[in-house]
């Protein structure tokens, strides 16, 4: 009797040390309250023990949602991470609940990401996060690794909208160059029209035609008259006049320095953020920690073009290099 009482208590001990080895995980879609609307968020991880990564997704359609996207661009983050996906004001899930009251604005993103930084390091009771931002998300993250580098392990910067008007002539240039070393002159005529910086419709609506031809895609007639009211249409909104904003910004005079690491995630063939222009702010930029990662295969999009290398890179280089 004495011996099976042994065997028991073993067996027990046994049992509860497996459960507790093994990982306990989260997935869960929650709406919470942000910058005074009802926000919607996806927390994926295998194992809630890991650290935070807040992914921030940036400008486009109002029909994106980051969220219909998570297994996509995370599956292998959520093997190391949770993952927090984030539908921002007026974009997804978030607009199908609800209208921002408020004209979108960088201040305004930023509130809203604080507060999103505040909500998940208190649900989680951590100290610190890291941040992943693509192109417009970007802007908000070191908007945040500016104010607040005590809340971030890591920040990682994807196709960073640098110095828009510096990258704007760049890439006029360039179209410039290509389309009359090819005889193209109904495309040289057309972008001579444009004076930069370019904020009229017409302009920015020639460079869109031009650049979208030179990177392989032609836009005949036809399909410029399907494209153009629906383009003057966008032009009007709240979304319009963000990206005008980030236009606007220049991260050499705005953010000289971080008082945290930061990663640079460059497409070899970003023409809209001009890679080159990336580069040499990270050159320049000071910072504990700072390293910058060439996306042979991808232009702006790093996110949909190589999400298996995002993913490896975030896993392998940026995870161990880091304090957790």
């Amino acid at each position: 009797m004495k011996n099976a009482i042994i065997y028991v208590t073993l067996f027990l001990f046994g049992y509860v040390a497996c459960c507790q080895s093994k990982p306990i995980g989260i997935d869960t879609t929650e709406i919470i309250n942000i910058g005074r609307i009802k926000q919607v968020f996806s927390i994926k991880g295998k194992d809630a023990t890991k650290p935070v990564l807040l992914y921030l997704h940036g400008a486009g359609g109002s029909n994106y949602s980051l969220i219909a996207n998570a297994d996509k661009l995370t599956s292998k983050l959520q093997e190391h991470f949770i993952v927090v996906l984030w539908d921002q004001r007026e974009y997804g899930k978030t607009s199908q609940l609800n209208k921002s009251p408020e004209p979108l604005t960088v201040g305004l993103l930023v509130n809203d990401t604080k507060e999103v930084v505040d909500y998940f390091l208190k649900k989680f009771n951590r100290k610190k996060l890291y941040i992943a931002g693509h192109s417009m998300g970007s802007v908000m993250g070191i908007s945040i690794a500016q104010k607040y580098p005590e809340l971030l392990f890591a920040l990682v910067e994807m196709s960073p909208p640098v110095n828009g008007i510096a990258s704007q002539k760049i890439g006029l240039n360039m179209l410039k160059a290509h389309f009359k070393k090819i005889n193209n002159e109904r495309a040289v005529k057309e972008l001579a029209t444009i004076k930069l910086p370019a904020r009229d419709f017409e302009s920015l609506f020639i460079k869109y035609v031009w650049q979208t031809e030179y990177d392989g895609e032609h836009i005949s007639d036809t399909l410029r008259a399907q494209i153009k009211p629906m383009m003057k249409q966008w032009m009007g909104t709240s979304a319009a006049s963000l990206s005008n904003e980030v236009f606007e910004m220049n991260f050499f005079k705005q953010f000289p320095s971080l008082e945290c690491p930061v990663y640079f995630f460059v497409g070899r063939k970003d023409y809209m953020t001009n890679a080159a222009i990336s580069e040499k702010y990270e050159q320049k930029l000071w910072a504990p920690k700072k390293q910058l990662f060439w996306f042979e295969k991808s232009a702006h999009g790093i996110p949909d073009t190589e999400p298996e290398l995002m993913q490896e890179i975030i896993i392998t280089k940026i995870l161990p290099d880091t304090q957790y």
